[in-house]
């Protein structure tokens, strides 16, 4: 079995969509105006719109009422994204902060309220854990 992506179904692609193209740098591949996707390196993360939801089944998901999955982007500098990012942010949950398990997070919510973690590994174990290099 291979993960391979992340749904979020939106009531607004294109606001969606281009805010995730923002923060990855990554241009979307639009299916149709419906779904769009950003692929990455590892996995991709698809953003498909509300209507989409019946093909699925009927109340099966619903936009914008996520509140226990969050997307995580390793990124090279979580303080560099940030100040970055920050102007385009709504909601900044936590600044960069060192967390406990050797990663330095950036965490935010999208537009749609769905929590986002952009981090940097910084200690030996959560490097070698990411196959991350040392800082220059």
């Amino acid at each position: 079995m291979t993960f391979i992506s992340t749904r979020i179904i939106t009531a607004d692609v294109p606001q969606l969509v281009s805010f995730y193209e923002l923060v990855t740098g990554i241009a979307a591949v639009w299916g149709n105006e419906l779904f769009a996707e950003i692929p990455t390196s590892i996995g991709t993360l698809a953003i498909g719109s509300d209507k989409t939801v019946p093909l699925f089944g009927v109340g099966s998901a619903e936009p914008a009422a996520n509140r226990s999955a969050i997307l995580e982007f390793i990124v090279e500098d979580v303080d560099a994204e940030y100040h970055r990012l920050r102007d385009h942010l709504d909601e900044v949950v936590t600044e960069p902060t060192t967390m406990p398990w050797g990663n330095r997070a950036l965490l935010f919510r999208d537009p749609d309220g769905n929590l986002v973690n952009l981090f940097t590994p910084v200690t030996d174990e959560a490097r070698a854990k990411f196959g991350a290099a040392a800082p220059r």
